[in-house]
């Protein structure tokens, strides 16, 4: 009789207590589109960030591991407080001591940019991350190694499976985790952004700055991102040794010879060096570039064909004026922090 009870109360388990079992599902995390800007151009239907992906993300981008001799990661390169750039480098340290060819850019408001590289020869961010993993002179490994490396770490297994649903580990999944983690790198707190949310004010010397800014600057460098994600030859005369033509590499037109995309210009005081091949070490050497330095060429943009007149005053205003586009709260954010911090989604902010 005992017995029978004990089955009876093992049925009434198995058929009823099933009912009360949660199976964990990811948690998603709300994107932080700022106050007054466009809609991200990311598809974020087909790739949601949810907290899991997020920290695997952040697991995978500072994971040395990665690279053929475990000695460079995504953050080797792009380091936190210099806006996800290479800091003090023209061109970034690869594997066996190689040198990139060109200079790291900051990572920053990708769910607003359509193609990747400086070139625009990678069309969607889940495919760039493959870029710096294969370059022989950058992180110099294999895909293949890569995901045979992370099916070897029981912590992985954990937290593809809680991310995705089951333990299988392969490159679209990786790539996706790591676009989950850098897409939330949503820069929209300077004191520009202040002033624009009418939270704080400029100084003279800002406001004086932002008034020739939006006469001589924004044809490029539009607001709010700073950047019109256009390809230019803005006059820099070709680097003999790197011999890089930039977009032409990408279209094999000639018409397109010497065009780079065009940085975007927030944290720009923490992100020198300047250039795609960092050979401006200050902003004051990019200023004199574009007064006086300049190489006029065929495909020169048509807006700087007479260079770009700038008196030392203008300099000095402009200068700080770009000063306000550095976002502090985002260069010390401990959400995109190595991993060890204790991430939560009050650290996201929707401005």
């Amino acid at each position: 009789m005992k017995v029978f009870k004990a089955i009876s109360a093992l049925l009434c388990f198995i058929i009823f207590g099933a009912a009360f079992i949660v199976v964990s599902k990811p948690k998603k995390l709300k994107f932080p589109v700022p106050k007054g800007w466009a809609q991200p151009v990311y598809d974020f239907k087909s790739n949601p960030i949810t907290q899991e992906g997020f920290e695997l993300g952040r697991k995978l981008f500072y994971d040395e591991r990665l690279s053929k001799d475990s000695s460079i990661s995504c953050a080797g390169c792009h380091q936190q407080f210099a806006a996800f750039s290479t800091y003090d480098h023209n061109l970034s340290h690869g594997f066996n001591n190689s040198l990139t060819t060109r200079n790291a850019p900051s990572l920053q408001n990708l769910a607003w940019q359509k193609d990747f590289m400086a070139d625009g020869g990678i069309m969607h961010l889940d495919l760039q991350p493959l870029a710096p993993m294969t370059a022989s002179n950058e992180m110099g490994e294999t895909i293949e190694t890569i995901v045979r490396k992370l099916n070897g770490d029981t912590s992985y297994k954990r937290m593809f499976s809680a991310a995705f649903g089951d333990v299988t580990i392969n490159t679209q999944r990786m790539n996706r985790a790591i676009s989950q983690f850098v897409l939330m790198m949503v820069s929209s707190n300077s004191k520009y952004d202040r002033v624009m949310r009418k939270q704080d004010t400029f100084n003279l010397p800002q406001q004086l700055g932002y008034d020739i800014f939006k006469r001589k600057c924004t044809s490029c460098h539009k607001e709010p991102m700073f950047t019109d994600y256009s390809f230019r030859n803005n006059g820099m005369a070709l680097e003999k040794t790197l011999n890089d033509y930039g977009r032409m590499k990408i279209t094999q037109d000639k018409n397109d010879s010497l065009k780079f995309r065009v940085p975007s210009l927030r944290n720009v005081a923490v992100t020198a060096p300047y250039g795609h091949d960092g050979r401006f070490f200050s902003l004051s050497n990019v200023f004199e570039h574009y007064r006086d330095k300049m190489v006029v060429g065929p495909t020169t943009d048509s807006l700087l064909k007479k260079k770009l007149p700038l008196s030392n005053f203008e300099i000095g205003q402009l200068t700080a004026f770009l000063q306000t586009l550095t976002d502090t709260s985002f260069l010390k954010n401990p959400l995109f922090a190595p991993p060890g911090y204790n991430i939560t989604p009050s650290f996201i902010h929707n401005h």
